[in-house]
């Protein structure tokens, strides 16, 4: 298994679907955004050959080279997206999600209206422009998750019913349903309206506001591309502490200068040592003093139903690998145990899993070791389903292999009440 995205390039092509125009190309280059364009008869050749196969009634979806993957996907028959990578190890799976969450990201800029209807070419290309930092983030090496599993990054504070029952006194205070608390881009707490929101808007809105320059307040407007893709919505942010950010979704109320200082004081003043404590959460997810064992340098825990997810590679970080590359093996040890062995996600109920197939057939856990087969050499990534969670551990080569399901088990069970 190769780690994603050391020195491979990724190209991002988008052109109009009828017309194969061209309105933007983003490329990275080792994780890192680079200027690199593809010449223009790649890019005619790529949409060529995905328009050859539909007029044959051929649905190209993807195609693998030597050294490239290739990705095509149409989106509402206005707006085609291909994603080029050579990256050690991508996955189609990796790719797919990736070509879903540009979509998404063009729809919460400039709403699905433009991107359907298309009356002006080079306007729309000028539009789509606030939307590159977006786009260009889930090309590179990114410290959240959240783009790749589809569940919301989160952490868990050391006080969060404090900061839930302030929250949600806040946002009613306020007047509207949703409201969160987002430090560097991944959810402290968040109203049960939030919670509500579908994807991709609620991995989006969090990693947006992780992108944005530090501001005290901001009034954003944008769409919503699941809830309201064609009715613009306002997000509000206040700045509580530096890197911590209060978030309101809004309609055309309540006006940003209606948030008056005397609101914010009287809610979270009293609560300025529990929002400090969330500050130190943005790398490591977990409390301080979260019981882990000494071997496990990374984790990554979903909770299928509530989408949403923990994600760290802060435990034991004076070791090897680092961080990057612990991301890295991560991220690629999840596309290869949901795209092989377990299912993306529970299956509704009346398509229930057990009905297909023989619960004996079902996969409860997976493991991978990386590197020399001696003892003691190797990284260990163990996976393990149970119910609606799923947890995946990068460990250490001293953990030996026939107690790697025993240490997932064991910290499964410690982390489910967070989670």
């Amino acid at each position: 298994m190769g780690e994603e995205g050391a020195g491979g390039t990724v190209h991002l092509l988008c052109l109009a679907a009828t017309s194969g125009v061209p309105l933007f190309c983003r490329s990275s280059r080792g994780g890192v955004p680079a200027r690199q364009q593809l010449p223009f008869s790649v890019i005619g050749s790529l949409n060529g050959v995905h328009m050859f196969g539909q007029n044959l009634e051929v649905q190209l979806s993807s195609a693998r080279t030597e050294d490239t993957t290739v990705v095509w996907k149409i989106f509402h028959e206005s707006i085609t997206l291909i994603v080029l990578s050579s990256e050690e190890g991508t996955s189609e799976l990796r790719l797919q999600r990736l070509l879903q969450m540009v979509f998404g990201a063009m729809v919460l800029i400039v709403g699905l209206e433009e991107l359907t209807n298309i009356r002006n070419v080079e306007r729309l290309k000028k539009e789509l422009r606030a939307s590159y930092c977006l786009i260009d983030s889930f090309l590179g090496d990114s410290e959240l998750i959240g783009d790749l599993t589809q569940c919301v990054d989160c952490v868990v504070p050391p006080d969060g019913t404090l900061l839930q029952e302030a929250l949600s006194g806040f946002a009613e205070a306020a007047g509207t349903a949703f409201g969160s608390l987002v430090v560097s881009g991944r959810v402290v707490a968040a109203t049960e309206g939030w919670w509500r929101l579908g994807m991709p808007e609620a991995v989006l809105l969090p990693w947006l506001v992780g992108l944005l320059p530090p501001q005290a307040a901001r009034d954003y407007p944008l769409y919503l591309p699941h809830g309201s893709p064609a009715v613009p919505h306002r997000l509000l942010t206040l700045t509580l502490l530096p890197g911590l950010e209060l978030c309101l979704l809004c309609g055309p109320r309540p006006p940003l200068g209606q948030l008056e200082p005397q609101l914010l004081e009287r809610w979270w003043e009293p609560l300025l040592d529990p929002l400090r404590a969330c500050l130190p959460l943005a790398p490591r997810a977990l409390p301080a003093g979260f019981p882990l064992h000494a071997d496990v340098l990374g984790l990554l825990l979903l909770h299928l139903e509530l989408r949403r997810c923990l994600f760290t590679v802060e435990p034991s970080g004076d070791k090897e690998p680092s961080p990057e590359q612990r991301r890295r093996l991560l991220r690629n040890f999840y596309t290869l145990v949901t795209g092989t062995h377990f299912p993306p996600e529970p299956a509704p109920p009346e398509e229930k899993v057990e009905e297909v197939a023989p619960k004996a057939l079902l996969p409860r856990a997976c493991y991978l070791v990386l590197g020399p087969e001696e003892p003691g050499a190797g990284w260990r990534l163990v996976a393990l389903q149970s119910g609606p969670r799923r947890l995946l551990l990068l460990l250490s080569p001293q953990s030996p292999s026939h107690a790697l399901r025993g240490l997932a088990t064991r910290t499964l069970h410690a982390l489910t009440p967070l989670l």
